[in-house]
């Protein structure tokens, strides 16, 4: 028993009452059918380089899409992987499982062999649609799996390896179908999407997610919380497998009427600015990594087009791991873009808590999504008085079913309506929370706590530190100590020592990194995360 039901929540309340949708369901007629009925069909939906397609055309495709799974033996409930490029094919494969009332499992196309088998395995997938540059690697994968029954793929590539497992080609497919179909009659609490727990230190987690948690989320964050219009453009960073760009940069333009721009090509800083000019966006969808690309890129400097570029913007968000004030004012200074930090979790869907247009504070989370509401906690699940760190705790209408086939994980996460997190943060005030790092990743030394995100945060006003990453590692000793993980440009000699002392000088010593690691790259996790785990091999090596 916990006092999770007792005491103050902190929240800021919008004067729309909750969500409460219709017992019957299905998120592909709430974003995309409904749309058509309320005379949008003609309306751009997708945006692509070379074409665009309306709503009633994306209809057209995911009904198609419906009935080619169905044909190929795919069921309701029923697990579906999507291995595919961000594209129409990307969209019209996902509403068309869920018109059908199939469960869609979105996973990075460039997964390896092993990977991938584990998946297959773990989610006994009945059906996968893959795209025809990384068939080989699918097919190997595949053919392991006693549950797959066939490889839909999107391609020219049909035959080309073997054929095994069976085969059957998109295009073919698409075009044997009628415009029309009948969804399936889904709850709203039907699982619809399984989604991917950020996996930084250990395997990652299938989150099993209903109908009604993306719905929810749209309505609470979407369109009451920074208000997504008919009129926006949104472009994103990362790509629809992810879902915060499922979310970004399909389910909310599509819920209002608005255009998404989708891209398949690999992102980098010079494709951004190109898509920026070429699209006029009005909502970028961005992740710390890209700011801190973006913002050591050439075009930053003030007297270049970048400002131009981003002129079109309205906001940009950032979500995925933590944005450092000196990246924020970085960003600001050189795009003069209002950009929202927010964090959202599998096991919520989507973002709820955000900062607001207008009310932006720099090195907080800001405040709770109006529908959803969030603590600081105790081991023992009490709050903790303001200003004190705490785990997170979170409730609201976009709570998942589970962690699937992980009963253990279940109980401990999902306390009735709320979910315990991994987080830590703190909360001040004004309910504005600032994140404090993993639970699992703050480290011990000396005695005291401290967390990587404050000596990263540190690191990165030193002018020559592009990314960072802090983790612990045990000395000669035993005793663990900061060790960081630093990419930089070309390095000067002397710059380990330099940023040894830069971060002592703003810090309690024993905070300051033991030792400094120059690296090219920072290692990521399947979801484009920092991979702690790795850091730490490296750190023990």
């Amino acid at each position: 028993m916990t006092d999770a039901d007792a005491g103050p929540s902190h929240s800021f309340a919008g004067d729309d009452p909750p969500y409460d949708p219709p017992e019957d369901l299905n998120l592909a007629d709430y974003l995309l059918d409904a749309r058509v009925r309320e005379g949008l069909g003609d309306k751009e939906a997708l945006r692509l380089d070379d074409r665009s397609l309306t709503y009633r055309q994306v209809q057209a495709l995911a009904n198609r899409a419906a009935q080619a799974m169905a044909r190929l033996g795919l069921q309701q409930e029923e697990r579906v992987l999507l291995g595919l490029l961000d594209g129409p094919e990307f969209v019209a494969c996902l509403f068309g499982a869920l018109k059908l009332g199939a469960v869609v499992v979105m996973v990075n196309p460039q997964l390896g062999e092993v990977e991938l088998t584990g998946i297959l395995h773990y989610s006994r997938a009945r059906l996968a649609v893959v795209d025809a540059s990384v068939l080989p690697v699918w097919e190997a994968a595949g053919r392991s799996s006693p549950w797959l029954r066939r490889l839909l793929v999107a391609g020219d590539a049909i035959g080309a390896h073997g054929n095994q497992p069976p085969h059957a080609a998109l295009a073919s497919a698409l075009a044997d179908g009628s415009d029309d179909f009948t969804n399936a009659p889904t709850h709203r609490d039907d699982p619809a999407i399984w989604l991917f727990s950020g996996g930084t230190t250990g395997r990652p987690k299938a989150v099993v997610q209903t109908h009604r948690s993306y719905a929810n989320t749209t309505e609470c964050y979407a369109k009451r919380a920074v208000g997504y219009c008919a009129d926006d453009v949104t472009l994103a960073v990362p790509s629809l497998y992810f879902g915060y760009a499922t979310g970004s940069n399909l389910f909310f333009p599509f819920a209002v009427g608005a255009t998404a721009v989708l891209f398949p090509e690999p992102r980098t800083p010079e494709l951004l600015f190109e898509k920026l000019r070429r699209h006029r966006p009005t909502i970028l969808v961005n992740v710390p990594t890209m700011v801190s690309r973006m913002v050591q890129h050439a075009e930053a400097h003030p007297e270049l087009r970048a400002r131009e570029a981003l002129a079109s913007l309205r906001f940009a968000t950032s979500a995925g791991e933590a944005l450092p004030v000196p990246l924020y004012e970085r960003w600001k200074a050189a795009f003069g873009v209002e950009l929202l930090d927010g964090l959202g979790t599998a096991e919520m869907w989507h973002i709820f808590l955000t900062n607001l247009p207008g009310a932006v504070r720099p090195g907080t989370l800001g405040r709770a999504v109006p529908g959803f509401e969030v603590r600081a906690c105790d081991e023992d699940g009490r709050e903790v008085p303001r200003g004190e760190v705490g785990r997170l705790w979170v409730r609201g209408g976009s709570r998942a079913i589970a962690y699937w086939q992980n009963l253990p994980q279940t109980a401990e996460a999902f306390r009735g309506d709320w979910v315990a997190l991994g987080d830590l943060v703190s909360m001040d005030d004004d309910g504005y929370v600032s994140y404090c790092g993993r639970a699992d990743d703050v480290l011990k030394v000396g005695g005291k706590w401290c967390t990587p995100g404050e000596i990263e945060a540190c690191l990165l006003q030193h002018p020559a530190v592009a990314e960072c990453a802090v983790v612990g590692a045990e000395d000669e000793a035993g005793l663990t100590k900061p060790v960081a993980f630093v990419v930089t440009g070309a390095a000067p000699p002397g710059l380990e020592e330099e940023l040894k002392a830069f971060v002592l000088a703003r810090l309690a010593a024993y905070k300051h990194p033991r030792r400094v690691v120059m690296v090219a790259a920072l290692p990521r996790t399947h979801l484009g995360k920092v991979d702690r785990g790795k850091l730490r091999a490296l750190a023990r090596a």
